[in-house]
């Protein structure tokens, strides 16, 4: 079994009211959620107050040394 750096992503468990900050992308800024579903995420921004839903998109990523790789 390999030993190796691995990078893991995470779907981020939003929680409606959370003000949050996407820092790359087309999505970029503050917005506040609104709305969940399984599949969807429902965002406002607090500028101009539209609000946009999207497919759940935002992941939690990490990075781990000394792991195992394949997992079993």
């Amino acid at each position: 079994m390999l030993v190796e750096q691995i990078v893991f992503f995470t779907p981020y468990p939003f929680a409606v009211g959370q003000k949050i900050r996407i820092t790359a992308g087309p999505r970029r800024g503050d917005w506040e959620v609104v709305d969940l579903s399984e599949q969807k995420v429902t965002l406002r921004c607090p500028v101009s107050q539209r609000q946009f839903t999207w497919d759940r998109f935002c992941y939690l990523s990490e990075t781990r040394e000394n792991q195992q790789w394949p997992q079993n």
